[in-house]
């Protein structure tokens, strides 16, 4: 997506703490604690990955979209479907996506990467396409990034 900008790739943290449940300093229950609510939003919001659980290896992971910013009012802090985030960044002046890899199986959960997205990553001829695109329904793609786990990921 051509507004995401500040992005944060926490996959260093997640192979310190897939590395230290194989070693066993931390059982596999201290990391597979989803929430209900993120399991949820990981069956009704998530996009599907081929990549399979690094806990479990029953299923594949599925990655959530939460999106936070001043201008979301009272519906930020929900998960979003991945179509949904280009629409929203042309809207919206500037907001945060938290991007959480979920394992519906077994609970695991990791905060993989931080961005920001919105138009004021724009340049005025970038506005003026933008316009143009979201007034016809136009979208863009968003690149999902590499895996990682953060204790501020915990959801």
């Amino acid at each position: 997506m051509r507004t995401q900008r500040q992005v944060v790739d926490y996959s260093l943290q997640r192979r310190a703490v897939l590395r230290d449940v194989k070693n066993g300093r931390i059982g596999a229950l201290e990391v597979c604690d989803a929430s209900p609510y993120l399991r949820n939003a990981a069956t009704f919001h998530g996009e599907p990955t081929d990549e399979r659980c690094p806990i479990c290896r029953r299923d594949n992971l599925t990655l959530v979209h939460y999106v936070y910013g001043d201008e979301l009012k009272q519906s930020a802090g929900q998960a979003r479907k991945l179509a949904d985030l280009p629409v929203l960044a042309m809207t919206l002046r500037e907001f945060q996506v938290f991007v959480v890899e979920v394992c519906r199986s077994c609970a695991w959960n990791h905060l993989i990467e931080r961005f920001v997205l919105g138009r004021d990553g724009l340049t005025a001829e970038e506005m003026l396409h933008s316009d143009v695109m979201v007034s016809s329904g136009g979208g863009g793609s968003h690149r999902t990034g590499q895996s990682s786990h953060s204790e501020e990921a915990r959801v």
